[in-house]
């Protein structure tokens, strides 16, 4: 038995007057997932639970089988997991991004413009994330550099965390109110902000950024940081479902959720965390790995996420066609050389075009499995609307892999008789 997650970060969505009033997966062409909800079963399921932030971070944990409100620590901890970051106990790590801020005026006053500065290459932020070692931080504080925008900073011995805001939910406002702040700990968060700011007046000379501005492309001229917390201690995936599995993403939080479980990642060239990933290359490495005895593989596919924070309307609805042409084709045809499997379609959460930014509304899944039938003869295709319609409904999001392979989705689809 083999059991494949395909997972579109962030495809649900609103509907967009723009598309007529569809929403992106209702607009999309996508013959492949619409054949999994009309022959195996599409429900929703709440992947974020009451009192949890809505991200990829909580959702995915919730998607993967684990209780984020149980074992979440925080997300760049996650990260730093992928990145090889060992933390002690008392260690705090952030999520350092590369932004880029209005020119001009005191520091409060800046707009944030990019939470991504034009996704600025890996190669140019590595030198970036170098210099500001070098000339920005200061004792107990490192800067690790990642994939693009996405880094981690580490706070030896803090033992403490504050506020922090995700810069993608502050696109084209003022930042001055969303700067760190801890009630309980001003200095630290004082700190935060002196790195910020010192970040901006010496990024803002940068020779890297002096030559994506000659080149006409936003500068990476400050760090912004969020996403902060502690180690996390997890179960394994092969203790909790007694399979062993796999995990395919470009982005070190999903890897990072995976290796803290002791799923295995797989590193895919051409893997990009943006809709010109490899596609291709992400499912031929799931149907190998289910080759090499491997029974569980999860795929990520970061694309729709982007495009839903950039409003980039057509592209998000593109991302959901390049999944379903060049993702679904390959595993489907793979999976069919074993004698059973089942296979299971969802994003981790919306993030609608209109808001660009996650919400926490449960999510449409579909569900197929090679020796079951549908449950509901009477679904459209794989929406948020058909989902809605059919009643079949997971509150509990970390239940929804129970009920995928322990149970071996007996409650979701009947067998064939």
């Amino acid at each position: 038995m083999k059991y494949l997650v395909v997972l579109g970060d962030g495809m649900a969505d609103y509907p967009v007057p723009e598309l007529g009033c569809k929403t992106p997966l209702q607009y999309a062409n996508k013959p492949n997932m619409d054949f999994i909800a009309k022959n195996g079963a599409t429900g929703l399921v709440r992947t974020i639970p009451d009192g949890v932030s809505a991200g990829s971070d909580t959702a995915n944990m919730s998607v993967m089988g684990f209780d984020p409100k149980t074992y979440y620590t925080g997300r760049s901890p996650i990260e730093a997991v992928s990145m090889g970051i060992r933390l002690s106990d008392d260690d705090v790590a952030f999520r350092c991004n590369l932004v880029t801020l209005s020119e001009g005026g005191v520091y409060e006053d800046k707009t944030m413009l990019d939470y991504s500065s034009d996704e600025i290459s890996s190669e140019e932020a590595r030198e970036i994330i170098g210099s500001v070692n070098e000339n920005v931080s200061i004792d107990s504080i490192k800067f690790y550099p990642g994939i693009s925008y996405r880094h981690c900073m580490v706070w030896k011995g803090a033992g403490f965390t504050s506020e922090n805001t995700p810069p993608h939910d502050i696109l084209g406002k003022r930042i001055g109110e969303y700067l760190p702040r801890d009630k309980a700990a001003p200095d630290q968060a004082g700190i935060l902000n002196l790195l910020m700011r010192k970040s901006h007046d010496y990024l803002s000379r940068h020779p890297v950024n002096k030559a994506r501005s000659a080149r006409g492309l936003k500068p990476a001229n400050s760090i912004w940081l969020w996403g902060q917390g502690t180690r996390m201690v997890i179960p394994s995936f092969r203790e909790k479902f007694g399979i062993s599995g796999v995990v395919i993403s470009a982005v070190d939080l999903i890897k990072g959720i995976g290796l803290s479980c002791g799923l295995d990642p797989i590193y895919v060239e051409g893997a990009t965390g943006i809709i010109d990933t490899n596609y291709e290359g992400k499912a031929r490495a799931a149907v190998e790995a289910f080759k090499k005895g491997y029974d569980f593989a999860y795929i990520h596919i970061e694309a729709p996420d982007e495009c839903g924070h950039r409003y980039e309307i057509d592209n998000k609805v593109r991302a959901i066609e390049l999944i379903d042409s060049r993702v679904m084709p390959i595993v489907m045809e793979g999976l069919e050389s074993f004698d059973d499997y089942s296979i299971i379609v969802l994003p981790d959460h919306p993030t609608p075009l209109s808001l660009r930014t996650h919400t926490r509304e449960p999510v449409p899944f579909a569900v197929y499995s090679k020796k079951r039938r549908r449950r509901d003869p009477v679904i459209s295709g794989y929406d948020e609307f058909s989902a809605q319609k059919t009643g079949l409904f997971i509150d509990r999001g970390h239940e929804l892999m129970d009920e995928f392979i322990s149970r071996d989705c007996e409650n979701l689809i009947r067998p064939i008789t």
